[in-house]
């Protein structure tokens, strides 16, 4: 810990649209980050597939989501220390390498008809673990390579990336499929890591200084915690994206069964959902990334997380293809505006010395709380159906937000 507290970041919503591409460092990182997400997303597409294939169980399946995000529950808040102490390109270097290496297995185990469902739940957690450092260290990183005045844009345009690439990715995978069978989206995304391994390699930074180590691991984690829970702000935010994990966001684990089962069109029609949510919410990403949302961020906020819930109801019970799609592209759209308001309030209050830290918590509760949210949507749709299931976590989510609206007006003021 630093000698005297540093003060948080002053995060300005930036004056130019797009203003965090002014950066080189930021350029060549994203457009990294472009072909790589377009492979994980070809890989997710194909992997929900697979297992329908090898187990026809939408509670297998979900728990398989739940391992591949178990490494996030266990390994995030180490990873944030990390992220806080050591140099944070080389950690993301790392975590990419690891990913390359799992993904060539999955593809190889595939293409020779070697996959069984247990290999593929350690591989999964393989990559898995991989994500549980490489992302609270790639949001923490952002403010490296633009500067506290761009990083709600770079945020913005991050989540576009995400987005656009959800949209290319799935319809793609649903095509690859179809053509050449699941390993080859595997391939796909094995080769996809090469280029942000190329562009971290291709960045111009100073030499990397570390911190003076003055605290253990287990007592920088506790002060992590302990800024969190001093701010009530910032803790709200944090348990906003808990309950969004458990409630609601896994719909993504349970699209298949609604491609396969509810809305009978197949692995084709699966990719054209997952498309029709990453058009919606790359809309919003790019939305926010050109300045033309002006909405103060914590009604933004609300407002968007509360529509998401009633949207994603909506999808729930609709029995017409045509219609989810449209309800999907709302349902994108909604997501992220929340999602990425939230990531840009909180890293707008954070010291720059606990950045790895606090990041590593709400990523701890975006992605770590989805194993809960999986098994429980997994379980219910088993009990219930998958639409029932779905629209009862949407509910949930809208009463938390109703209880969160009137009760913590610091949020509703927020700018």
């Amino acid at each position: 810990m630093p000698d005297a507290p540093e003060r948080p970041a002053e995060v300005e919503i930036p004056t130019r649209a797009f203003g965090a591409l002014r950066h080189r460092n930021f350029r060549v990182f994203y457009v990294g980050q472009l072909l790589s997400l377009a492979g994980t997303w070809m890989q997710s597409t194909a992997q929900g597939w697979l297992v329908l294939e090898l187990t026809n169980s939408a509670l297998l399946l979900g728990i398989v989501t739940a391992v591949t995000s178990l490494p996030t529950l266990l390994f995030s808040l180490w990873a944030g220390d990390l992220a806080d102490r050591a140099d944070k390109r080389r950690i993301i270097l790392v975590a990419q390498v690891v990913s390359l290496a799992a993904a060539l297995v999955l593809a190889l185990l595939t293409d020779t008809e070697r996959i069984t469902y247990p290999v593929l739940l350690a591989l999964v957690f393989v990559l898995g673990t991989a994500s549980a450092f490489e992302i609270p260290t790639r949001q923490s990183f952002f403010v490296d390579l633009v500067g506290p005045a761009d990083l709600p844009n770079a945020i913005a345009l991050n989540s576009a990336a995400f987005n656009a690439t959800r949209i290319v990715g799935p319809a793609l995978a649903g095509v690859v499929i179809g053509v050449a069978g699941v390993a080859a989206c595997y391939y796909a995304n094995a080769v996809s890591y090469v280029a942000v391994i190329i562009g971290l390699l291709m960045m111009r930074l100073p030499s990397f200084v570390p911190r003076p180590r003055t605290a253990s691991t287990l007592e920088s984690i506790r002060e992590g915690l302990a800024y969190i829970r001093s701010d009530r702000l910032v803790r709200t935010l944090v348990w906003l994206i808990a309950g969004m994990s458990v409630t609601a966001l896994p719909y993504v684990m349970l699209l298949p069964v609604f491609a396969r089962d509810v809305l009978k069109v197949g692995a084709p029609g699966l990719g054209s959902m997952l498309s029709a949510t990453g058009t919606g919410a790359l809309a919003a990403g790019v939305s926010l990334a050109a300045g033309r949302v002006r909405v103060p961020r914590g009604r933004l906020i609300l407002g968007a997380a509360a529509a998401f819930a009633l949207l994603l109801m909506a999808f729930a019970l609709c029995p017409w293809y045509p219609l989810s799609l449209g309800l999907l592209a709302l349902v994108g759209f909604t997501m992220i505006l929340n999602n990425a308001s939230v990531n840009a309030l909180l890293q707008s209050k954070v010291p720059d010395h606990l950045r790895g830290r606090v990041m590593s918590v709400y990523v701890f509760m975006f992605v770590g709380m989805t194993p809960l949210g999986s098994l429980q949507a997994g379980a219910l749709a088993r009990w219930m159906g998958a639409p029932y299931a779905l629209a009862t976590g949407a509910g949930t989510l809208l009463l938390i937000i109703a209880w969160i609206a009137v009760n913590i007006p610091e949020l509703r003021a927020a700018e």
